[in-house]
């Protein structure tokens, strides 16, 4: 069965991936979504979709998805790119292991994905690829060290796909949360906020539902905040 648009959601079990998963749908799309705990699996399926249990830190497991995808739909438009959690800490007390697993968690996500699904883009005339980054990209806190670390390697690694890819009409962008409903929420966090608030999963969905669309078709490249104005660089 052919469907005009499908989507892939990689992490999409629960919170900002399951979010997106859940606006893309509403856009029309089919969908793909892999998880760890199962939650993807079963949200697939309410959905209508495809849906496998495995991790993005194996490629195995994504290559699992991407095969049934493309089986039942034949074509990939969009690739969502969610992350877990990597290790913390106080930043000189963080193991070479831990760094390294930090790049595992936040950066190499995306690129093992990346390579599975480019090339089927490429074939189809593009894409869109839509990485769930963090605020905290470009304004390092020692609350997420690996995070920072990794995630502004993630906004070079985007650059350079663009230069390369956008001859193929392959778009990728990041999104950069703040401090987001799926977390537990602080009153000293919120009230750093401008617009005094958390911001909620769907928000997030939607900002990917956008970036996904038609009309976003001259957006690449770019980091896109959606903090309530937490971050105060220029």
């Amino acid at each position: 069965m052919n469907q005009s648009k499908v989507a892939i959601v990689i992490a999409g079990g629960s919170g900002m991936g399951a979010a997106a998963a859940r606006q893309l749908h509403q856009a029309g799309y089919a969908l793909g979504i892999l998880s760890s705990s199962g939650k993807g699996e079963a949200l697939a399926q309410e959905l209508g979709g495809v849906g496998v249990t495995g991790s993005n830190q194996n490629v195995a497991d994504m290559q699992k998805l991407v095969d049934a995808v493309m089986a039942r739909y034949g074509r990939i438009d969009v690739l969502v790119n969610g992350a877990g959690h990597g290790p913390k800490g106080d930043l000189l007390s963080i193991s070479d292991e831990d760094w390294i697993k930090g790049l595992e968690v936040y950066f190499l996500n995306v690129v093992r994905a990346t390579r599975l699904v480019a090339p089927i883009m490429q074939k189809q005339g593009g894409g869109a690829i839509i990485n769930i980054s963090s605020a905290w990209a470009f304004e390092p806190a020692a609350l997420f060290p690996t995070s920072a670390m990794a995630r502004s390697g993630l906004a070079a690694f985007t650059k350079i796909f663009c230069d390369e890819y956008g001859q193929h009409n392959i778009r990728m962008n990041n999104v950069l949360p703040g401090w987001i409903d799926s977390l537990p929420k602080k009153d000293e966090r919120q009230a750093a906020v401008p617009l005094q608030r958390y911001g909620k999963a769907d928000e997030i969905g939607a900002t990917v539902a956008f970036l996904a669309s038609d009309g976003a078709a001259y957006i690449t490249g770019q980091n896109i905040r959606v903090d309530g104005g937490l971050m105060r660089h220029v």
